[in-house]
């Protein structure tokens, strides 16, 4: 457990290094052994230590922007009991969560929206003649995404007191001009200019002259300052800069938002950082150390090895097929390792584009890559196509472009939790004109899946897989759109991807049981095959269909719809997916199990409702 002073409002500077140094310890313990983000936490060790020194999170709002930089913020406020518990199943998130604390402001997992959600809540406070501080937490890696700057053009239009604090830990957002620049970046920094610049405003805005004075010094002042110092873009928002400024020095950061802190209007505070500061490992390698399992803290190496699994499957296949068909390109929005795009990346430079934080840019830039004759292959999560929405219809669908979209981490992809499952695509992919979506349930179904994708298939196309790898099933795919794979008479078992592992496992189990189970996977969810699944419950009489996606517009739904048009009569109709609430944090398989996804689940619910008619049959024969 850490030892954390009652009020960090009145502990010394020396203090509060300290503070820093015994956080950064238990960050490293806590990672190595719950796996998360380590290399960002690190980095702002003293950044969040200098917010809790200046604001109070019980009153003022701390908007965290993605959120995985958190976890110092959640030691600070009586969390570090829990954290043992960090991204388990019932435990603390990695994620600002503020059903779990008064202190998380808002949600966050997805970059990019925190000086947006920050300028609502300034316009509230004012709206609502209260008192509390405003801070949104950027890092420069939101600035990739365009809402970020969405939300500054209207915060600093906005005239409402708020602080924007730019953590920039690596990305040259701002080019200094020599050692002129740095040297008066310094001096306007320092307590005593700092002291005479709200004096001298004070006294020069009290009387006519004073004023006109003011104005003329001040276009002086501005003309050379934009000329030397890297702060005009958020000046000519309407922002007042800070910066730039050493992130890990906490007295000097303390001192510089105790007076942003007071000033009027739209602050913004330049921060520079070191990803992974005070961990050697961290900061050599900050990409590896930016989400990790668990680790040996002594060494930085991981306790398990990495394997195969359908991202890295899928950037094997990518490679193979780039080199036949030069016309392949491979767009990422900031997940090359991720998404298994780093040996692309290596082999074929020219044909790999990371956009950043830009899902619905990289959409569309795929798709003017497909009208010029390219094959944009988008390797994206499940969780952030969301974001690419408007882009799919306006930009792809309308002129059926042929986009190629590999979705990763489809489904539940575990401690994550509810910003990262990818439980949404199923229903919005549906609703896309000219849409084909694929589900491959091994990575000999995935390479197939992805040559008919690049090759054959015209327009729009997606391949969903899941996070981690394959199950028992290992066949490869015949090319149909839905296969059976076990026959049977009492009821039919359906599904698509990986799901299938569970209900071959169930079939098994039921036929123990005296239950005979027919098995139907679903290759392809987009059009939707009915053909060979209608045929199966005409048989059988009853469907038991399973999904790791939510309820609205499922695949099961138009499942039932299309039986119902059918006029096939069945005796139950019963869809088994996430319902109506995002699931929380957890493995996988311990959120399967939740929703009855599992395979000892589907046997035990399907044996009781098949035994119960067949008891309900022989009573009434």
């Amino acid at each position: 457990m850490l030892s954390i002073p009652e009020n960090l409002h009145l502990i010394t500077d020396t203090e509060a290094e300290a503070l820093c140094g015994r956080l950064r310890e238990r960050l490293v313990e806590l990672t190595a052994r719950q796996g998360g983000h380590l290399a960002s936490n690190q980095g702002a060790v003293e950044l969040t230590v200098a917010l809790h020194r200046v604001f109070t999170p019980q009153r003022d709002r701390i908007v965290f922007d993605v959120g995985h930089q958190c976890y110092c913020h959640k030691l600070l406020t009586g969390r570090d009991g829990a954290m043992d518990t960090l991204r388990t199943f019932g435990g603390i998130s990695g994620f600002p969560k503020p059903g779990e604390s008064i202190c998380d402001a808002f949600i966050a997992g997805h970059a990019s929206n925190a000086v947006s959600v920050a300028v609502g809540m300034a316009r509230a406070r004012t709206l609502q003649h209260k008192d509390y501080k405003v801070v949104a937490l950027l890092g420069d890696g939101a600035l990739t995404g365009g809402l970020a700057y969405e939300g500054l053009s209207d915060a600093g239009d906005s005239g409402e007191p708020m602080l924007v604090v730019l953590n920039d830990n690596g990305m040259s957002i701002t080019q200094s001009v020599g050692g002129v620049a740095e040297h008066l970046a310094r001096q306007r920094l320092k307590p005593q200019y700092l002291s005479f610049k709200k004096g001298y405003r004070k006294v020069m805005q009290s009387f006519s002259l004073g004023r006109g004075l003011y104005r003329v010094t001040h276009r002086v002042k501005t003309a050379i300052k934009e000329t030397l110092l890297p702060c005009s873009l958020f000046e000519d928002m309407g922002f007042t800069y800070l910066g730039p400024v050493d992130g890990h020095d906490v007295k000097g950061l303390t001192r510089l938002m105790k007076y942003a802190r007071d000033l009027e209007g739209p602050v913004l505070l330049h921060v520079r950082t070191v990803k992974g500061k005070g961990y050697p490992p961290a900061e050599a390698e900050p990409d590896r150390f930016h989400g990790v399992g668990p680790f040996d803290p002594s060494t930085g190496k991981a306790l398990s090895g990495g394997g195969m699994n359908f991202s890295s499957a899928f950037g094997d296949f990518l490679c193979v097929q780039a080199r036949k068909e030069k016309r392949i390109c491979a767009v990422t929005a900031a997940m090359q390792p991720g998404t298994g795009l780093t040996d692309f990346a290596r082999e074929f430079p020219d044909r790999f584009f990371d956009v950043g934080i830009a899902e619905g840019h990289a959409v569309t830039m795929c798709a003017g890559m497909a009208k010029q004759g390219m094959i944009p292959v988008f390797a994206v999560y499940s969780t952030f196509l969301q974001r690419g929405y408007d882009m799919l219809i306006h930009d792809v669908a309308l002129q059926n472009l042929h986009v190629v979209f590999c979705v990763d981490r489809a489904g539940l992809v575990g401690e994550d939790g509810e910003t990262h499952h990818g439980v949404f695509d199923v229903g919005f992919l549906d609703t896309i004109p000219g849409m084909t979506v694929l589900c491959p349930a091994n990575y000999a179904e995935l390479e197939k899946m992805l040559y008919v994708s690049v090759h054959q298939i015209k327009g729009p196309v997606a391949i969903r897989y899941p996070r981690g790898g394959e199950g028992a099933y290992q066949e490869s795919w015949d090319g149909e759109p839905a296969t059976l794979l076990r026959t049977g008479t009492d009821v039919t078992l359906a599904g698509y991807g990986t799901q299938v592992n569970a209900l071959l496992e169930a079939a098994v189990l039921l036929e123990q049981e005296g239950v005979s189970a027919e098995v139907v996977k679903l290759n392809t969810i987009t059009p939707l095959p009915t053909e060979l699944l209608l045929g199966s419950v005409e048989k059988t009489g009853a469907l038991w269909f399973y999904e790791e996606v939510m309820a609205p517009n499922c695949v099961g739904q138009r499942v039932a719809a299309a039986l119902a048009l059918s006029g096939i009569p069945t005796r139950h109709i019963i869809l088994r997916n996430l319902g109506n609430k995002v699931p929380p944090q957890g493995t996988v398989d311990q959120l399967r199990r939740m929703n009855d996804l599992d395979a000892q689940s589907i046997a035990r619910q399907v044996k009781e409702v098949v035994c119960r008619e067949k008891a309900a049959g022989r009573t009434s024969g």
